[in-house]
């Protein structure tokens, strides 16, 4: 009986030691949807601006997108790693030319969007074209 309980003891602790150094399994709760999370595209700004575009999504899928130079607001719809974005509307902040048509070309890259990818910090929307953005944790 003492040697059972000394048995196990012992293999009890080398199961608990065994398992903290193995490393940690997939987080599936931050490898989620990033709902409730603004992130940054990944890229580099427009031409003479430091602007970067944002993108806040809400816990139910609304979205507000703040671009090179338009912002306006959307809804993401999710189911597993299949995406849909329907963007609202847009306001348009004097813009030039060139930055009212990246803004355009990125909202509908969005749309064009049927499946997503979180690796940590990094979100990708795949469609015609793959968006990378970076959440933003500070």
């Amino acid at each position: 009986m003492f040697a059972t309980r000394v048995f196990l003891k012992q293999t009890a602790l080398g199961a608990i030691l065994v398992a903290a150094a193995l490393p940690p399994g997939p987080a599936t709760a931050e490898e989620g949807f990033p709902f409730g999370f603004e992130m940054t595209l990944d890229g580099p700004p427009q031409p003479g601006s430091k602007r970067i575009p944002t993108l806040e999504i809400g816990d139910n899928g609304e979205a507000k997108l703040d671009l090179w130079c338009k912002s306006g607001t959307g809804q993401f719809s999710v189911a597993g790693n299949t995406v849909i974005f329907v963007p609202g509307r847009l306001q348009d902040r004097d813009c030039t030319p060139p930055r009212a048509q990246a803004d355009d070309d990125l909202v509908a890259a969005l749309g064009e969007a049927t499946t997503w990818r979180r690796r940590g910090d990094q979100v990708s929307f795949t469609g015609t074209r793959t968006l990378r953005f970076r959440l933003n944790t500070n």
